[in-house]
């Protein structure tokens, strides 16, 4: 099954996460398998408020685990549901996740591949500065002394 614009990460030790677009240019997560086998089910998916009261209502689809705010359920197993059913629901997760985005992200998505892909590795690069600075920061509170950045020229000269 194929959807556009879905990217996967692996988030929180033991979960592949789907998302709408890459994450870092303001995508969301529609979906998520258990790696392991050591978390709660082994499917969790966005279906809405509509759809949330039905589903959990059939044995062996629950509320999923901080998520069900949000309109979530996880599948405990896999033969819960028939192929074609979790393909209906995951589309149907993909597009109810697609209208959320923002305009921006949307826009982004809009772009040919190259364009778009070079856009996601700029975005990448601000945000790993952006983490390496508060790496900095946090290791200067924690130590209380300040790091110098090499990146700016130092003043030698006193007066």
């Amino acid at each position: 099954m194929a959807l556009p614009h879905v990217t996967e990460t692996v988030n929180w030790g033991h979960h592949l996460v789907y998302w709408v677009g890459d994450r870092d240019i303001g995508g969301k997560m529609f979906a998520m398998t258990d790696l392991d086998g050591s978390g709660t089910g082994v499917l969790w998916f966005h279906v809405g408020q509509e759809r949330f009261h039905e589903l959990v209502e059939t044995e062996g689809i629950i509320a999923a685990p901080y998520l069900a705010k949000a309109g979530w359920v996880t599948v405990e197993r896999w033969d819960v549901l028939r192929l074609r059913e979790y393909e209906d629901e995951l589309r149907r997760a993909h597009a109810l996740i697609y209208e959320k985005l923002p305009n921006r992200t949307k826009t982004v998505l809009a772009m040919p591949e190259k364009e778009r892909a070079k856009l996601i590795r700029e975005r990448q690069k601000v945000l790993a500065a952006k983490a390496e600075d508060k790496t900095g920061k946090k290791a200067e509170a924690e130590t209380g002394k300040k790091t110098r950045d090499k990146s700016k020229p130092q003043n030698k000269s006193r007066k």
